[in-house]
C-alpha cells in the first residue's frame, strides 16, 4: 500500500522489482532498486510504501 501524509491512498500490488535493468526478486537491504505497482503510478516524494502478505486462515 502507499501511504501519504498518514492517509492510504493506493492498495494495490507490486507488478515489478528492478535492480538496475534487472527484474528481481528480492533486494538486498540498503540497496536501491525499482519498484512498478499494478494499477498506481502517482508516486511523490515522502509517500511510504508498505509491503505485506496477507494470509487467509481456516477454522
Amino acid at each position: 500500500r502507499v501511504v501519504r501524509d498518514g492517509i492510504v491512498v493506493s492498495e494495490d500490488s507490486i507488478a515489478s522489482l528492478k535492480r538496475f535493468k534487472d527484474d528481481v526478486k528480492e533486494v538486498q537491504s540498503g540497496y536501491e532498486c525499482g519498484i512498478g505497482l499494478e494499477k498506481f503510478n502517482d508516486i511523490k516524494e515522502g509517500d511510504i510504501l508498505e509491503a505485506f502478505v496477507m494470509e487467509e486462515y481456516k477454522d
